[in-house]
């Protein structure tokens, strides 16, 4: 790891394998260029989920694609740089294959540190907060040892093609909500941010995906950043050792992001 590299990214919703082939592969063009960009900087890179579409692993099957990410990821990961994959709600199958092959810590849920004096607290952020009791259910069931057993026994030809078809469609049934901003108090992730404060420890960052809309918002002392996506934003966040910055990916550089 070279010794200037001492920076923190965090990116989130790449939904590679959506909504179709040509469009993923040129999205996993962009995010190359952008690991190869950032790759002299970077201490650590934490990935908050949904980074695939859908994932699931069999015992000697994982989805097909992605090659030139996972060996850049790869190759990363080899050079010392610190890679943190968290569970997201539409890769939460992941078992041990990134850890084995990669070298790559997989997170199940939330994941908290302190670096350069701050304090980080990340998680993908799905069923986080206040409502959507339903997805909480959901959760449970899907994370169940019961649940991944029974889907396990599909043929992958099956089994990968029927949850494919199912993430599209909840993705395409939440896509407009994810576009519209109404304030800080209809913020699920912001409210519990706001209680997780009010309980302590306190954090100096909270960073979180699954909400697909890049946002950076104060909480007393603390700042709440979701780190948007990859399908409509690229954007990101950076930690350059004094502060944290909500940034995007574009036309092959970096560019602050305003929000």
């Amino acid at each position: 790891m070279p010794e200037t590299a001492k920076y923190l990214y965090f990116a989130s919703d790449f939904h590679l394998g959506a909504p179709n082939a040509q469009q993923s592969a040129e999205r996993e063009k962009a995010l190359l260029n952008w690991l190869n960009h950032i790759e002299k900087s970077a201490h650590s890179i934490f990935l908050l989920g949904d980074i695939f579409d859908f994932w699931f692993e069999y015992k000697s099957v994982v989805p097909k694609g992605y090659i030139r990410l996972l060996g850049k990821l790869a190759q990363m990961s080899d050079n010392g740089i610190h890679i943190h994959f968290f569970k997201g709600n539409h890769d939460m199958w992941m078992f041990d294959y990134f850890q084995k092959e990669i070298g790559i810590k997989l997170h199940h849920d939330s994941y908290q540190f302190e670096y350069e004096g701050k304090r980080f607290y990340l998680h993908h952020g799905d069923g986080l907060g206040p409502g959507d009791y339903k997805y909480k259910f959901l959760k449970l069931f899907f994370r169940s040892s019961l649940c991944q057993w029974l889907f396990a026994r599909l043929h992958p030809n099956f089994g990968i093609s029927l949850a494919s078809f199912l993430s599209r469609r909840s993705r395409a049934k939440g896509g407009k909500k994810d576009q519209v901003y109404n304030g800080p108090e209809q913020e699920w992730l912001f409210q519990f941010v706001k209680d997780k404060e009010a309980s302590g420890p306190q954090q100096d960052y909270y960073l979180f995906g699954h909400r697909h809309l890049p946002l950076c918002l104060s909480v007393g002392s603390a700042t709440y950043i979701n780190t948007g996506d990859w399908l409509k934003y690229d954007t990101f966040a950076v930690f350059d050792t004094k502060e944290l910055r909500l940034m995007k990916w574009d036309k092959d550089q970096v560019v602050s992001y305003e929000n």
